[in-house]
Formats: structure tokens, sequence, C-alpha cells
């Protein structure tokens, strides 16, 4: 088998080749994906085709409702772009999950590094919430339990999506809004799933209760304990589990271009 997993502190990078992988290789990767919740190749030659068949094997990828494709042959993919006249925050620096805000969000992401700056800058933080709810208070697991949040396209990331809005949007003006619970079940293995860039509410608990599980679960979420940082190289991808892994992008100013599938 020409597939090689090496596992991480969180997450796990693959050795293989993309473009030449057997069925029997893809199911390792999607058994890795759910198991680490992160995993990332290097050094991989992918065209938009080619990046899209392989995006498929995963599932039926979904289109993002802010921002238009990349052209008109590759809508499915979307463009991350940051440009040094760039003033604001960079597209999704404040940890999140993928559109979140969506009645059905996407279960994975992809994201290829077509232009980037020198490694070690640009990197995209990623906090493991297998890791954040093992390590919850039994009290504050009892909590959440069975609480649903709130999450809207308007929560505090919005304001990052700013600059490539202008260029790109979809003039999308209404805000989307969508019920999730707070505790998921992946396999046999528990998550949390919050997202700090979008939560807005908890429901059916006072006031001041859900101020307090707001403040404890976004500073608990994303300790460093639970953190991995990714750094970028031209052609490396990584794909994430949106239902265990919190990501977000690091402040930089430079040129930085890549392309994103999201996958239901």
């Amino acid at each position: 088998m020409s597939i090689k997993v090496n596992p991480k502190k969180i997450g796990a990078e693959i050795f293989c080749n993309i473009n030449k992988l057997t069925k029997v290789e893809i199911k390792q990767i999607k058994l890795s994906l759910i198991k680490y919740g992160l995993i990332y190749f290097r050094k991989q030659n992918l065209n938009s085709k080619s990046y899209i068949n392989f995006a498929k094997k995963f599932g039926k990828i979904a289109s993002y409702p802010m921002l238009k494709g990349l052209n008109s042959k590759y809508p499915q993919i979307t463009v991350v772009e940051r440009k040094t006249k760039d003033k604001g925050p960079s597209f999704g620096e404040q940890f999140h999950t993928d559109s979140s805000y969506t009645k059905k969000p996407p279960r994975f992401t992809m994201l290829l590094g077509k232009n980037v700056p020198p490694k070690g800058q640009a990197n995209t933080e990623f906090a493991s919430q297998y890791l954040a709810y093992e390590n919850l208070p039994n009290k504050i697991k009892r909590k959440i339990k069975n609480i649903k949040a709130i999450f809207s396209s308007l929560g505090p990331i919005s304001i990052t999506r700013k600059e490539r809005e202008r260029e790109k949007g979809k003039n999308q003006q209404k805000e989307i809004r969508a019920k999730h619970k707070l505790v998921k079940k992946i396999g046999n293995k528990l998550t949390i799933y919050c997202s700090p860039g979008h939560v807005v509410k908890l429901l059916n608990i006072s006031a001041t209760e859900e101020k307090k599980i707001k403040k404890f679960l976004f500073k608990h979420q994303i300790k460093k304990k639970f953190q991995l940082e990714l750094e970028w190289e031209k052609n490396s991808l990584a794909i994430w589990d949106n239902r265990s892994m919190l990501h977000q992008a690091t402040p930089f100013r430079g040129n930085r271009i890549m392309h994103r599938i999201t996958i239901h």
C-alpha cells in the first residue's frame, strides 16, 4: 500500500500521491479523517478538475452562500484570498467551523495552497473538539448535553469576509440562521459543535447561565493543548471534519491564494 499515515498531537499527515489512489487507499484516508479530525498532504499536483474529482470521493460538494466560485467552469471552488493591500483581518481570522449557520453545514472542508507566503507565515490554527469535549468537567458535559444554539452568518467572524464580499459577494443581504446541538456524536466519540465565530445564542436556558456557558466554552475550546498550527506550503492540501475541528487563519500581511471546497 503506497499510503503512509503519520499521526501528530492533533491530526495526521498523510504521504501519498492523491492522483494515484486505489479504492482501498481512499477508504483508509476517509477513516483517518474521521479518526483524527484533520489530515493534510504535501507536494500534491492538483489542477481544478482533479481537485474536484478527489473531493467528490468524500461526498456531495456544497455551495458557499457568501462568495462566487472560482469561475463559471469551477463554481464549486471558493477562492480564499489575502492581498497585501487588505487592511482588515484575514478571511476566517477567528476560530469557527465552516458555514455552521446553514441548516445542513458541510461535514468536511478541503483547502489547497495555490500561492502562499514563506513557510511559517499565514498559518492555519486548528483546535480538536474531540479533545475539548474529553477535557470538559462532567458538570459542563451534563449542562450542554441537550442544549441547542443559534448559529448566524452575521456572527463575529462575518467581519473577516468584508474585503472578499466587495469583490466576489453573492449579494446575500439577509442573515442566515440555523439551530444545532452543542454536542455531536461521530462514531463512538463525542465532540463540541460550537463555532465561536457564529454562535449568537444558546436556547432554553436563562440569560445568566447562557453568558456563563458561552464564556467558558469559547475559552475552553481553543486551549493551546488542543491545537495544531499548520504551516502552509504551495501545493499542500488539508482536509478537516467541521464537526470535530475548529480552525482560524492567523494574522499576516502579504499575498495568499487558497482554493476551498466544502463537502456534505
